[in-house]
């Protein structure tokens, strides 16, 4: 799995030279490059994205944002974030027993080649790199008699950094307006949280992404 997201990443930085030379105009044999070329266009965009994914093996929603700016039509680089959490569990270890769940969130640098982009339908590759931060968290309630009133307590809490390569099909529905259904891998460096496992944020995860903005 290394491999292949050390792969993606290459490919990643490789594309948008490919991607900008299918696009540029060779009828006059100019030499093009990216960003001194007065016909290179310039965009960006902001996004909402919402995921499902399994964290701990249980259902975990994943709820982020992104801006990027947009080369070209072919490559993005800007930044994005998500939070998450997972279903609740009971932990009978914990003192009284408890229900208890993961939380917490990530984001860091975003490289996004777009292929054929000015195509109704095309593909992209996200790739976030960053860090992040998990709670193992649980809810107590002092009293019984009410079953509104609970506490959250964070019973233990980490960092760590992640990588997370993506293939999203794209639909321009309007000129400023793209839909976005993805599939990501999310890999994280060991994470040490109390009865956790180290690799827990570790697996796929899938979702929908609104793009408004100059492409």
């Amino acid at each position: 799995m290394k491999k292949a997201i050390t792969l993606m990443i290459c490919l990643s930085l490789l594309l948008p030279f490919a991607i900008a030379q299918d696009e540029a105009d060779y009828s006059n044999n100019e030499f093009k490059t990216l960003f001194g070329d007065k016909n290179v266009s310039h965009g960006g965009y902001g996004a909402m994205t919402f995921n499902y994914s399994q964290i701990d093996g249980k259902d975990a929603i994943l709820m982020g944002a992104r801006g990027a700016w947009v080369i070209g039509h072919g490559f993005a680089l800007g930044f994005a974030g998500y939070g998450f959490l997972n279903d609740y569990s009971f932990n009978q270890y914990l003192a009284g027993g408890r229900n208890v769940n993961l939380t917490g969130g990530y984001g860091g640098l975003l490289l996004e080649p777009i292929i054929f982009g000015k195509f109704p339908v095309h593909v992209s590759v996200p790739i976030l790199i960053g860090a992040g931060g998990i709670a193992y968290t649980s809810t107590w309630n002092p009293y019984p008699y009410d079953h509104h009133n609970f506490d959250l307590l964070i019973e233990d809490a980490t960092g760590y950094f992640v990588v997370e390569p993506g293939l999203e099909l794209e639909i321009n529905v309007v000129r400023f307006f793209r839909i976005a259904l993805g599939g990501y891998y999310r890999y994280t460096s060991h994470i040490t949280l109390y009865d956790t496992a180290e690799d827990v944020l570790n697996g796929w995860s899938a979702g929908l992404t609104l793009k408004f903005g100059k492409f």
